[in-house]
């Protein structure tokens, strides 16, 4: 429905409403979701630090990194169930002032293993338990955001500004590598966990003070009205917050072959990004002989690169690609994977191409990231977006498992060339799965 023909049915003001809300959620979730990274890749940042003092293997270091995803990969799923069938003002909030606390307790893991005089209590088992617990409470973060985005937002809209909302991962990311660094350099390990944590209780006050689940709780006509996607006596009544979790799996979740598709096209798009995401750092210095501060800065790029790429790729799929998701993924993954070959055959001692290529994988990888979780709220319809984009987080992040564990034993074995190949194997399979969603499109959420 054109902006003249909404306000001749609604009038001005409800459709100033709707314009100042829209902008008001998207710049409270960017913040929102940027705090979350801020005591989650607080770890990534730090580990170099603490293999350092701890004297201890990758491997050790790659288990509590796969604590992370077990656990958060499972909460996502459940907080996306939750979040389909309950009001979310307070629940974005919650989960970041709990994600704060467990980050200040990692910073605080030598004083409790000392002052606990026990051989089980060793600060890295103590790290890989609060750092799990970060993962329950970092999966309260995004789900409310597939639900928010999803009510507020047209099928039309909603690949352009879910990319723009995306961009909070990168802006978070960027500003703990590269704060975290110079905390690290000046005040110690346990600095980039304290300070971002204190940052984010405020930021979790405002997120409850700021946000709105739908827009019937502020007196506006729901989207589906609004927008003229369907008449109001056309609604489902057997779906919404009435619907218990087995109905909405049984009818929009388990049937639905498209979405398990993405899922497991997203399970090995993590192995790839989460890889980075947790061994950047360390193998930029390790592997290519990069500065603490120097490797946080190319990590950073590899962020920022993620930044534009994920708004392009929503836009490409709203305005290009017909709503695509999966093709404009499977061209994005193919890219990724010329460059992962790139990669793996350059020889050490080229900054300026280690930088190049971790920019461009950065692109490659973000782009397709951001487009799954869009194709996966939309195939669950809008009675289970927040579910649907729980389940594909959730092989998302058992993917990421793999990334831990399974690349710090990798590299301690065989060396840091051999994790690059398993990128590059997952990054193939990932394509070849989405490539066979190629012509879907969403479901029609408002048929």
């Amino acid at each position: 429905m054109g902006k003249q023909n909404k306000e001749e049915k609604f009038g001005p003001l409800v459709d100033a409403s709707y314009r100042r809300w829209r902008m008001r959620l998207l710049f409270t979730l960017i913040l929102g979701y940027a705090a979350f990274y801020l005591v989650r890749q607080n770890m990534q940042v730090a580990v170099p630090l603490m293999l350092h003092e701890f004297g201890c293997t990758k491997t050790q270091i790659g288990w509590v990194f796969s604590a992370f995803p077990i656990v958060y990969g499972v909460g996502k799923f459940l907080s996306g169930a939750l979040c389909d069938r309950v009001n979310v003002r307070y629940y974005m909030g919650i989960g970041l002032a709990l994600a704060a606390t467990s980050s200040l307790l990692i910073g605080c893991s030598t004083h409790i293993a000392a002052a606990c005089g026990s051989v089980l209590l060793n600060p890295l088992v103590l790290i890989a338990i609060f750092y799990s617990f970060n993962g329950l409470f970092q999966s309260a973060g995004w789900p409310p955001i597939a639900r928010l985005m999803t009510n507020w937002f047209s099928p039309k809209q909603l690949g352009t500004y879910w990319g723009i909302v995306n961009a909070s991962h990168q802006l978070g990311s960027v500003t703990i590598l590269l704060g975290g660094a110079w905390l690290g350099q000046h005040y110690g390990w346990r600095s980039i966990f304290f300070v971002p944590a204190l940052l984010c209780f405020f930021i979790a006050m405002a997120l409850v003070r700021l946000l709105c689940d739908t827009p019937e709780a502020e007196g506006l006509p729901p989207l589906e009205v609004y927008e003229g996607l369907r008449r109001p006596e056309q609604q489902d009544v057997g779906a919404g917050t009435n619907a218990t979790f087995r109905e909405i799996f049984c009818r929009y979740i388990l049937p639905n072959r498209p979405l398990w598709i993405v899922c497991g096209a997203n399970f090995f798009l993590y192995v790839v990004r989460m890889g980075f995401f947790n061994w950047a750092p360390t193998y930029l210095q390790e592997a290519r002989g990069s500065s603490a501060m120097g490797s946080s800065v190319q990590a950073s790029l590899f962020e920022l690169a993620g930044l534009v790429a994920g708004i392009l790729a929503g836009y490409i799929s709203d305005r290009w690609a017909g709503g695509k998701r999966n093709a404009v993924c499977a061209v994005f993954v193919a890219m990724l994977l010329l460059c992962l070959v790139g990669f793996w055959r350059l020889p050490a001692s080229h900054p300026a191409m280690d930088t190049l290529l971790l920019t461009v994988i950065g692109f490659f990888v973000y782009g397709p990231q951001m487009l799954a979780g869009v194709a996966g709220a939309e195939l669950g319809s809008g009675r289970a977006a927040a579910t649907a984009n729980g389940l594909t987080g959730f092989f998302g992040y058992m993917g990421a498992i793999f990334s831990g564990f399974g690349v710090g034993l990798i590299t301690d074995h065989f060396g840091w060339n051999q994790a690059i190949l398993f990128y590059i194997f997952c990054a193939f399979a990932s394509m070849i799965l989405f490539a066979a969603n190629w012509s879907q499109t969403a479901q029609k959420r408002f048929s």
